[in-house]
C-alpha cells in the first residue's frame, strides 16, 4: 500500500531535492492558532508536517519543546483534539503528509485500536513514538503497519551496524536520522558526518533518510538537505512561534507569520541544495 509519504518522497526524488519536514506541538499555543499554523505550513514550504502529541513528560525533548508540550496542554489539548486538527486540515489537503510524534503513553490510554482506527480516518500518515523499540513492536508498530500507517523509526550516531538491521525491520516510510546524540534543539549537525551517517544507513535500506536536531538556518538546511533526503526541523520553529507570544504565552498577530516566515526561509535553503547538486552533476 502505497502512503502519502511514500508519493511524497517519490516526487522529490524525481524532482531531484530533499524534503523539508516540520514540526510543531499540537494545540501549542492554543487549538485555534495551532490549526491556522498547520494549514499554513504547505503553502510556506513543508513537505511533510510532524505534528507532536502533548504530554506531560516529553523526556526525549529539549526545553522548547516542553515547553510547547505543556502549554498546549495548559490549552486543553488532547488526543482526540490532534485528531481533529488533521481532520479538519485533510477538508483542504489531501496530499500533505502528517506524521504524529510523540510517546507511547497518550496512544496506550487512549487505547491502541481505537487509536488506529481514528487515526487512519483522520488522515494520518505514519507514526513516530519515541519511547517504543523494535523489541516491542507488537505493542504498537505491527498493528499501525496492518492499519495502512507507516511507522518511522529514528536511528542516532550510536545505532551501529549491528543494531541498524533490528532498527529498520519494520520501519517504513522514512528513516528519522537523529544527527546529534542528547535531547531536541541541542548542538547543529555536521554535515559531513551526516552524509557519511546517511550513506551507512542508506547500505541496509532503501528508504529515504530524512535528518533532524539542531537545524536552525536556511544555511543548515542546504547543508544538510545535500546529502539527505530530507531535513527535519523542530526546536527552531517552535521557539519561533514562543518568541511571537505575548508575556502571558497567547498567540498574537505575529505567531502565525513569524512561523510560516521561518518555513519559507528554510524551504529555500533546502531548495537551493537541489541547484548546488545539479549544477555539479
Amino acid at each position: 500500500m502505497t502512503t502519502r509519504i511514500d508519493r511524497r518522497f517519490a516526487a522529490l526524488q524525481t524532482e531531484g531535492r530533499a524534503a523539508l519536514v516540520t514540526f510543531l506541538t499540537a494545540g501549542d499555543p492554543d487549538p485555534a492558532t495551532s490549526l491556522a499554523l498547520l494549514k499554513a505550513l504547505p503553502a510556506a514550504g513543508a513537505d511533510v508536517v510532524e505534528l507532536g502529541m502533548p504530554f506531560t513528560d516529553p523526556m526525549a525533548d529539549g526545553p522548547p519543546i516542553q515547553m510547547a508540550s505543556q502549554r498546549a496542554l495548559k490549552a486543553g489539548q488532547t488526543l482526540r483534539k490532534t485528531l481533529d486538527m488533521v481532520r479538519a486540515f485533510r477538508q483542504a489537503d489531501d496530499t500533505t503528509p502528517i506524521v504524529l510524534m510523540g510517546y507511547y503513553n497518550p496512544i496506550y490510554v487512549y487505547g491502541v485500536d481505537r487509536f488506529l482506527v481514528d487515526a487512519t480516518s483522520a488522515g494520518v500518515d505514519g507514526l513516530i513514538v519515541v519511547d517504543l523499540p523494535p523489541e516491542e513492536d507488537e505493542e504498537l508498530c505491527l498493528p499501525a503497519l496492518a492499519a495502512g500507517l507507516n511507522f518511522i523509526r529514528l536511528a542516532t550516531p550510536t545505532t551501529d551496524d549491528k543494531r541498524l538491521p533490528a532498527v529498520l525491520a519494520n520501519t517504513s516510510g522514512f528513516v528519522y536520522y537523529v544527527s546529534v546524540t542528547g535531547i531536541t534543539g541541542a548542538a547543529a549537525p555536521d554535515p559531513g558526518k551526516v552524509a557519511g551517517a546517511v550513506g551507512r544507513i542508506k547500505r541496509h535500506t532503501g528508504l529515504p533518510v530524512a535528518v533532524g536536531f539542531g537545524v536552525r538556518t536556511a544555511d543548515q538546511a542546504a547543508a544538510i538537505a545535500a546529502g539527505a533526503d530530507g531535513v527535519v526541523v523542530g526546536s527552531a520553529l517552535v521557539s519561533a512561534l514562543k518568541a511571537s507570544l505575548d508575556p502571558d504565552d497567547k498567540a498574537t498577530a505575529r505567531t502565525v507569520t513569524a512561523v510560516t516566515g521561518l518555513v519559507a526561509e528554510l524551504a529555500r535553503g533546502v531548495r537551493s541544495a537541489k541547484s548546488r547538486n545539479s549544477a555539479a552533476e
